[in-house]
């Protein structure tokens, strides 16, 4: 049987006609919610670790916590933070890797919500490729260019990133507009005004009403 499966090109999977898993992200994106650390190294050579959530759907980042000792208790808590602030009603999936700073007691928190928590296979980051990206892009667009100080600088350079992330940065997946834009007057004529962030690294611009 083995045999004549491999000559007709056949894999052992029960589901050969089914989505994969890329399929299967793009049709629950607006139900699925992602989460990752990523780490940042600072002038003294201090490693702080950061954690954020994404929403698939509409691409919104949470930036949750940034410690130096992502200890399980802190995770769970930071949880915790994030469904008592944060609307979660539509989401229904977590998809988060196998770090074991998820503890139990995190997969509690969201299942308290109704919320599944799905863990990607053992070195599979394309299994968690929005939040991947995301940690590329934050990297790409400021932390390369950024000498942080200390734990508290970097909370003042990720809350302005995200801030202008979620309100002002255009996302191809979103048809170039950001995950929650500001409501202005679409002006069509009148000079464009440039406003700089962190120190002019990262410019918006906007048109005036002339």
């Amino acid at each position: 049987m083995q045999r004549i499966l491999r000559q007709a090109g056949l894999g052992p999977a029960p589901r050969r006609g089914g989505p994969n898993w890329s399929t299967f992200l793009r049709a629950q994106a607006h139900a699925v919610l992602a989460c990752d650390f990523f780490t940042v190294e600072t002038a003294r050579l201090r490693r702080l670790y950061v954690l954020f959530f994404i929403e698939l759907g509409s691409r919104r980042v949470h930036l949750a916590g940034i410690t130096a000792r992502p200890k399980g208790a802190w995770v769970t808590q930071q949880a915790r933070n994030l469904t008592m602030t944060t609307d979660l009603t539509p989401t229904r999936l977590l998809i988060r890797d196998r770090d074991t700073k998820f503890m139990r007691a995190f997969d509690d928190v969201f299942g308290s919500e109704g919320i599944r928590v799905i863990r990607t296979p053992v070195r599979a980051p394309k299994a968690n490729a929005f939040a991947e990206r995301f940690v590329r892009t934050v990297r790409h667009e400021c932390l390369n260019w950024t000498l942080i100080h200390g734990h508290r600088h970097l909370q003042t350079v990720l809350d302005e990133y995200v801030e202008h992330y979620n309100r002002h940065r255009p996302h191809r997946g979103l048809d170039l507009s950001p995950p929650d834009p500001v409501p202005r007057v679409q002006a069509t004529t009148g000079p464009v005004i440039r406003q700089p962030r962190l120190g002019g690294l990262i410019n918006e611009y906007q048109r005036r009403a002339a």
